[in-house]
């Protein structure tokens, strides 16, 4: 069945008439159901057998949103215990994994009133201790399984950003960072490699967690795409002996930070002429124009471009067709804004091991979409990074 879902995705990819597709999907929706709970009660639909292990109890209709448009779900009912598809079970992980959290946090008797009304809402008052402890090692089995995956083949371009939750600790609420890891693989797909929570500043932090991806196989690390975190950059040498990118957007917010509030438009209008050139070579040299035309009367701005430029432009060495995605952490905006959402549900996580719940399952259900979506880069492109001897592949990390 999973080669026949894949196919039928495939032809959603390549714009084929929706109609159709949609009435390919719901004829393989129903013939998957019918199996499995052909399954689950032992016997086919309408047979009469000793055997039978629990009857149905007609159909719910639910809708199911696909690529092809909204497909009508008529799901079998049981009359003892329930059934929802195995193609719906994926993209509920993330709720899971909120329940989860939030009766985590119930049980442990930190809760506040607010969290109380959500387990209620949700359906989950009443739960035991033992049940909400069956539940968390449910989906820490299944996310932990996906965080822990081999990794296989070369990885060119590493994305890393980092947002930050609030978690008790030891009695204090603090602010944790939480590390999203990123990767284009060598078909030109976007996959999640990891989630790491602990203090991006530290570069023993980053040196763990960059090995720890190693560990599990991640060669071909060209380009390291970031914020400014300290240590990272010596780090993402030591580890993948890769150059560091820093985020062309955070970069221009800091710069404008240090421009007077009237003259900030101005300043930034100079320094997008930088960027806006067809080499490195001529960008180098605007940068240096416009460094030295500001460094007379705002000298920390003309300071900190000084500093900057090598990290700025690292992603002028590489492919033109890839400057748009690889210049700024930008393609983990979406990514970070998700993780928010979900996590001001929360407001305050009971402890670190709640933040990888969540956003593991996050990130499991963003990378099962990632996989079924176009390209993130087209193969002749990537090959030209992949194959260029002229730019080492890393050692793997000690």
């Amino acid at each position: 069945m999973t080669d026949d879902r894949m196919a039928l995705l495939e032809l959603v990819e390549k714009q084929a008439d929706g109609d159709l597709v949609r009435e390919m999907l719901a004829f393989a929706a129903e013939r998957i159901m019918e199996a499995e709970v052909e399954a689950r009660t032992g016997v086919a639909k309408g047979a009469r057998s000793p055997l039978r292990e629990v009857h149905r109890n007609g159909y719910r209709a639910r809708d199911w949103d696909t690529r092809a448009g909204r497909v009508a779900l008529e799901i079998p009912k049981l009359r003892k215990g329930s059934y929802l598809p195995s193609f719906l079970e994926p993209r509920r992980t993330a709720e899971k994994a909120l329940v989860a959290v939030i009766q985590e946090a119930y049980v442990q008797g930190i809760s506040t009133r607010s969290v109380d009304n959500l387990v209620k809402a949700m359906g989950a008052g009443g739960m035991s201790k033992s049940q909400v402890s069956r539940l968390c090692g449910e989906i820490d089995d299944r996310v932990n399984a996906f965080l822990d995956r081999p990794l296989e083949g070369s990885w060119p371009y590493l994305w890393l950003d980092a947002t930050y939750l609030k978690v008790r600790d030891g009695g204090r609420i603090v602010s944790r960072a939480v590390i999203v890891a990123v990767a284009v693989n060598e078909d030109g797909k976007r996959e999640v490699l990891g989630v790491a929570t602990g203090l991006s500043e530290a570069e023993t932090f980053w040196i763990d967690f960059l090995r720890s991806l190693a560990d599990r196989g991640l060669r071909g690390v060209k380009l390291v795409i970031s914020d400014d975190h300290k240590g990272l950059r010596a780090a993402a040498r030591r580890v993948f002996n890769a150059t560091h990118q820093r985020c062309r957007v955070h970069w221009m917010r800091n710069a404008l930070a240090h421009a007077p509030a009237k003259q900030r438009t101005a300043v930034a209008a100079m320094l997008k002429t930088i960027f806006a050139q067809d080499n490195k070579a001529d960008a180098e040299a605007q940068w240096e124009v416009v460094a030295d035309a500001l460094r007379e009367k705002q000298a920390t701005l003309g300071a900190l471009m000084d500093a900057s430029r090598d990290d700025v432009l690292a992603y002028m060495d590489f492919p033109r067709e890839h400057w748009p995605q690889i210049a700024s952490t930008n393609p983990l905006e979406r990514v970070n804004r998700e993780i928010k959402r979900r996590s001001d549900v929360i407001g305050i996580f009971p402890n670190d091991e709640a933040i990888v719940r969540l956003v593991g399952a996050l990130m499991l259900e963003t990378n099962d979409e990632w996989t079924v979506a176009r390209r993130y880069m087209s193969l002749e492109s990537l090959a030209r990074v992949i194959d260029n001897p002229g730019i080492r592949l890393p050692a793997v990390a000690s």
